[in-house]
């Protein structure tokens, strides 16, 4: 049932009054440089929030056997994160509404040089609407989100009627293994929310993520004699140009898919890193470059790993040098598959109820080309799982940014939906 307008009011009214708090908070987040393995201090921070506001609190740590043997677990690596995943749980007096998940990642990408940087990429910096910091959209304004929301209801005296579950996860940029891990944990409901920063849309869509790394040997000689040895690095970029050809081909499959073929590229080949060699006067006998790629729903990883191996194996039988001495690959990250939102949940509609009392306009939904936790939600607890949060600039890039009003906005709204999703209470 639709909230009356008196209640409507009263918690747009008390995001707003929360609001300077919610900004501070977000700052002071972006603040902790939590690149992946460095997330412990943000998650202590994160544990204290949420004990402070009164909720029972997990804090656990990931399982490795339990991730490696479900289908949706990720390759473990060295590079691990070992930070712990953090849940806040809500328990109502009455539990006469419908649970949710909220649920956010603390993790961020590398910055970069610092100095192609605006401001310092961990000094959140205002100007004008803009709120500047790495991670600050992608994601510690949706976290904030997620508590400040529930924050709205407080302040007013109420509380959501059915259990909600604050989840703050790690591994969402390489693995998505930290979200895997509370569906291992036990932790379900029968709607999920995650506030990534996505301009005010719902995710109709979003593509499953491989990551892999190649490495190819050459044979040194001295540069004098260079036609004696084999180029590991030139020969590195031949396997890459096999994997554009492999690329093309798996964006040409769009056709027929109802949320990609009018895409002019959503399958998208990213060599993210390359290294070789030793010395400037050595024929280098060794490069290794790091990839991801994208697939679509639907299609399961181990599949499309298959197909990542089979074609390289090929060409490796084609090629007079690597048909001695071919590319080793191995997945050493995301392997996991996409997955497509059924329209017409009850989720969505109180949403789309949501949104439009927040912003004035009506509910949009689009296909995104990334990983978003949650697949796991969707694929592996198969309920409502709705990713919608702020617009954004400059994820993953320079000058990281997030609108301070969309966030307001996306916080009225996620109240809204909260309130008449999970129903209400007095505290």
């Amino acid at each position: 049932m639709a909230l009356d307008p008196h209640t409507r009011d009263k918690i747009i009214a008390s995001v707003k009054q929360g609001f300077a708090d919610q900004i501070a908070m977000t700052r002071e987040m972006i603040r902790f440089p939590s690149v992946r393995g460095a997330e412990h201090a943000v998650q202590d921070f994160v544990f204290r929030a949420l004990k402070g506001r009164g909720y029972a609190m997990d804090r656990f740590a990931m399982d490795r056997e339990a991730i490696a043997q479900h289908p949706g677990g990720s390759p473990w690596s060295q590079a691990h994160s070992e930070a712990p995943i953090v849940v806040g749980i809500h328990r109502p007096r009455a539990e006469t509404g419908r649970s949710l998940i909220l649920q956010a990642h603390v993790d961020v990408v590398p910055t970069g040089p610092a100095e192609m940087w605006t401001h310092p990429p961990f000094e959140p910096t205002i100007e004008g609407d803009w709120l500047y910091g790495r991670g600050g959209a992608d994601m510690k304004a949706g976290h904030v989100a997620n508590i400040f929301a529930l924050d709205a209801l407080r302040r007013l005296g109420l509380q959501p009627a059915a259990t909600v579950y604050v989840q703050s996860v790690v591994e969402e940029e390489s693995t998505g293994n930290g979200a895997l891990m509370t569906h291992l944990r036990g932790y379900r409901a029968d709607a999920v929310l995650i506030p990534e920063p996505e301009d005010e849309k719902l995710v109709r869509a979003n593509l499953g993520v491989l990551w892999f790394q190649v490495e190819v040997r050459g044979h040194p000689v001295h540069v004098r004699e260079m036609g004696a040895g084999a180029n590991a690095i030139d020969a590195a970029y031949r396997v890459i140009g096999e994997l554009r050809r492999l690329e093309a081909e798996w964006n040409a499959r769009k056709a027929g898919r109802p949320h990609f073929e009018d895409e002019p590229h959503p399958i998208n080949l990213n060599i993210g890193k390359i290294e070789g060699g030793d010395w400037a006067s050595s024929v280098p006998c060794w490069c290794r470059f790091d990839c991801r790629i994208a697939i679509y729903p639907g299609t399961s990883a181990e599949e499309a790993a298959r197909e990542i191996r089979e074609r390289l194996a090929a060409f490796a039988r084609s090629d007079a040098y690597f048909a001695n001495n071919p590319p080793l690959v191995a997945f050493n990250g995301f392997f996991a598959e996409g997955y497509e939102l059924e329209p017409g949940s009850e989720a969505e509609a109180v949403l789309a109820r949501a949104h439009e009392e927040a912003t004035g306009r009506p509910l949009e939904s689009f296909m995104t080309a990334g990983y978003l936790d949650t697949r796991v939600h969707a694929l592996y607890d198969r309920v409502p799982a709705l990713c919608y949060g702020p617009i954004s600039q400059n994820i993953h890039g320079f000058d990281e940014r997030v609108s301070l009003a969309s966030v307001e906005r996306i916080t009225t709204a996620m109240a809204l939906f909260v309130a008449e999703w999970c129903g209400l209470e007095p505290v």
